[in-house]
């Protein structure tokens, strides 16, 4: 075992081995380090100057939609030049790279089909604008406040707090429903009252139940109407407009309001009820 190890300490120092280790490291460790340098500088500049473009594009009054879509692109951009000039240092020609990224780019189109529809999908959602950053939506099923356009992606929070992320080419191939771009919204209620109880006086109760609520807009003009002469009752339509932000407030508390103040005045909100009427059969006379 001695012979062996000295056989290879000699074919070592024959052959320069130290030697040319030490020289590759000499030049190449730095050109690593410098890589890691220009790497990481570069990704908190990119960081950066996107933070700040989103910050202008904020003080100039830009739809925060576009100044989070921008943000996000010119993030991505930067890093791509950033890696390129990483790559360089290295000794990588980025020429060769960039042929061999060229080269790839169909197949890496047909790859990431997805990530390119939702990209351009992106773009639809800044050039048309369906929503913007704020507003109360339901998409693809999913209700929420629109928090952030990516690239790829759209961020809404729902109303349990729950972040919820939806690729936009789900967002563009799928109804949007927007809750807030009209600046209305109407709450629908029912309110059954008894056929013995005046109509007019529960209307005149109800309406100043809605008139006491500075959630309530006085335009659109809320309503209060027979919807249906039901089985066990009349009901009435109450129809208010709030703002989108209000609505489940208003909601919550107009249900609570109407009751107390129906009991205050005496009408009866009834209960579904039957009549059962039970008829007593004559026994059956014995033929015999």
């Amino acid at each position: 075992m001695h012979n062996f190890w000295l056989s290879i300490d000699n074919w070592v120092t024959q052959h320069n081995i130290w030697s040319r280790l030490t020289d590759w490291l000499a030049v190449h460790v730095p050109e690593f380090v410098y890589a890691l340098v220009i790497f990481f500088v570069g990704k908190w500049i990119a960081k950066t100057v996107s933070g700040l473009v989103e910050k202008s594009l904020h003080r100039t009054h830009i739809d925060a939609t576009l100044s989070s879509f921008a943000k996000h692109l010119i993030y991505a951009v930067i890093l791509v030049f950033v890696i390129i000039a990483s790559l360089d240092k290295v000794g990588i020609q980025t020429s060769s790279f960039t042929v061999v990224v060229g080269a790839a780019g169909l197949a890496v189109g047909f790859a990431l089909q997805g990530s390119l529809s939702n990209f351009a999908a992106g773009v639809m959602l800044i050039m048309f604008k369906p929503f913007r950053v704020g507003d109360l939506v339901q998409i693809a099923g999913t209700e929420g406040t629109v928090t952030e356009v990516e690239i790829f992606n759209t961020v809404i929070n729902t109303p349990d707090n729950i972040k919820t992320i939806i690729a936009n080419s789900h967002v563009t191939g799928t109804n949007i429903v927007n809750y807030t771009a009209n600046g209305t919204r109407r709450v629908d209620l029912v309110v059954g009252i008894s056929y013995e109880d005046d109509i007019r006086k529960a209307r005149s109760v109800i309406m100043d139940v809605l008139t006491k609520d500075p959630r309530v807009l006085g335009q659109p003009e809320p309503i209060v109407a027979v919807l249906e002469l039901g089985e066990s009752s009349v009901n009435l339509a109450v129809r208010p407009w709030v703002k989108p932000a209000d609505y489940w407030g208003a909601f919550f508390a107009l249900n609570e309001n109407i009751k107390l103040a129906l009991d205050a005045n005496g009408i009866t909100i009834p209960f579904p009820q039957r009549d059962l009427h039970i008829v007593k059969d004559e026994p059956l006379l014995s033929k015999n």
